[in-house]
């Protein structure tokens, strides 16, 4: 398990843990980052992430995608 922050550009991962406090838990999946969810990284953009969930690409900040784990 690692955080979104370090998977490989273009490679699809599976969701298995999302963290922090409940309102930031609820707001990433609000955004379609669920336990369970294909994620993939599309690029990065200084230390922001934008990436494919749930059919949407989505820009997320680092300290997010920190809480994401694959």
């Amino acid at each position: 398990m690692m955080p979104l922050t370090l998977a490989e550009p273009k490679t699809e991962y599976v969701i298995l843990r999302v963290r922090g406090n409940e309102e930031v838990r609820t707001h990433l999946e609000n955004m379609g980052f669920v336990t369970g969810s294909i994620v993939s990284v599309v690029s990065k953009v200084r230390e922001d992430l934008i990436v494919n969930v749930k059919n949407s690409r989505v820009a997320i900040s680092k300290e997010a995608a920190l809480k994401i784990m694959v």
